[in-house]
């Protein structure tokens, strides 16, 4: 674990470097090293004092170390800019302390790295942001996540005082009812659950497009991460209050599908599909059997991608209308036709077509809800005929209609925007032939 920490820190020089070609290639060649040293398997393999990987946190770290190589590759503008040093260097600040977040295994360090994760974050909304609104909206992020960051980190000193230990496997805990709720609001806010997801749209609608990759991709999945290792150790009676939970998220799936059909920018319209989705990792979650869990773990990484990828796409249309409403964006399909036909793999993906890893969590969550309990199948029908009729709804809106007279003398589509767009697409549609990986787990 030193090793990629060290390679992390070296890094750091190549942000000064004024050549994103360099730290891209750097970047790769850390991925390919941390991929060959630390396989993926079945039981925790040690990186160092207190930092260890299994097939959960490994997979969230590639998927980390993958996000950030392609929000580089998504933020060329930047590159040319006076600012784009600090902008380099915010993204690997943010790497790193992802990196730790999901590799450590003692709880409080966890919490440390959680929460350092989100001053990068804002750094990212407040200094590359579109609007003056990105104030409010990076407050809106700050205070929401530290609303349930105080009765977590209460909890951890509690398990410290009570189990001796923070490690993860050797807590034992008897039921407490505020310490359940001081322990899962943190991860709730953070994916976040109905009534607790006002600040991810307006966090989405005013981020630089590696915001929004960064936020989709892997702060959503922060959360899920964070569920997973908390009710590892949570057992016996805390399993009471997990009907509550389902509930309510089960509602909230169904209520965001209609909030997504009357969305008129379609930042807006993929963050409200982010809730939806994560919803459904929640019941998955919540569920605690080992499809519910091994569908929650495919949906996040398959989630990361589509969505990340619908913000690229999204950026690349306001780069070129200046506008990311519905009313503007009309009949793009007879000015870029090659984008329309990612436009509909990504849509295709977000409702949970096949080949996609969306289906796979989605049908491994959908059985893993119908074992829990058979009325579930009101609410997974409505959120599952939902997501498709806003993906259709997305993609028919932008590529059809008349086209809006100002938009008349666009640019084409770059060979960097393809790159960027195909390396979302491959691995999510591609990891599934090796789903085995994740089976491990299990």
């Amino acid at each position: 674990m030193m090793k990629s920490i060290f390679f992390s820190f070296f890094l750091i020089p190549l942000c000064f470097l004024n050549n994103w070609m360099i730290l891209l290639s750097s970047v790769f060649i850390f991925l390919f090293y941390f991929f060959n040293v630390n396989l993926l398997s079945n039981f925790f393999g040690s990186l160092g004092n207190g930092f260890m990987i299994d097939v959960l946190s490994g997979s969230l770290i590639y998927l980390t170390i993958w996000i950030s190589i392609l929000m580089i590759l998504a933020s060329y503008k930047v590159m040319y800019t006076s600012s784009s040093n600090n902008f380099v260097l915010v993204i690997v600040f943010l790497m790193l302390f992802l990196i730790l977040s999901f590799s450590t295994h003692n709880i409080f360090m966890f919490y440390v790295f959680f929460e350092s994760s989100l001053i990068p974050t804002l750094l990212l909304i407040f200094g590359w942001g579109y609007q003056p609104e990105r104030l409010s909206s990076g407050f809106y992020l700050l205070f929401y996540t530290l609303f349930g960051s105080l009765p977590l980190l209460l909890s951890i000193f509690y398990i410290n005082k009570f189990c001796f230990s923070m490690y993860y496997p050797l807590v034992s805990l008897g039921y407490n009812f505020y310490l359940y709720l001081g322990l899962v609001l943190a991860f709730l806010i953070k994916m976040p659950m109905i009534f607790f997801h006002f600040w991810l749209p307006k966090a989405h609608v005013e981020a630089p497009i590696s915001g929004s990759m960064i936020l989709a991709g892997i702060l959503l999945k922060l959360g899920g991460y964070g569920l997973m290792r908390v009710l590892y150790f949570l057992k016996g009676d805390f399993f009471l209050n997990n009907i509550f939970l389902i509930s309510l998220s089960l509602y909230g799936m169904m209520v965001i599908g209609f909030i997504c059909m009357f969305q008129v920018d379609m930042k807006s319209l993929i963050a409200y599909s982010s809730v939806s989705h994560m919803a459904l990792v929640i019941c998955g979650v919540f569920s605690m059997n080992s499809l519910g869990m091994l569908g929650s773990l495919i949906l996040m990484i398959g989630h990361g991608l589509c969505s990340s990828g619908l913000f690229c796409l999204a950026n690349i249309v306001y780069e070129r209308s200046n506008s990311r409403s519905f009313y503007f964006n009309k009949g793009l399909i007879t000015l870029m036709p090659s984008l329309s036909f990612f436009w509909f793999l990504f849509c295709a993906n977000n409702m949970a077509s096949p080949m996609s890893l969306n289906l796979l969590g989605e049908i491994l969550i959908i059985n893993s809800m119908m074992s829990w309990s058979s009325y579930t199948f009101f609410f997974l029908f409505w959120g599952s005929f939902l997501s498709c009729c806003y993906s259709i709804y997305l993609y028919s809106n932008i590529q059809h209609g008349s086209l809006y007279s100002g938009l008349k003398f666009i640019y084409n589509i770059n060979i960097r925007e393809y790159l960027l767009l195909i390396l979302h697409w491959l691995p999510l549609n591609i990891m599934i032939l090796k789903i085995d990986i994740f089976m491990v787990w299990l």
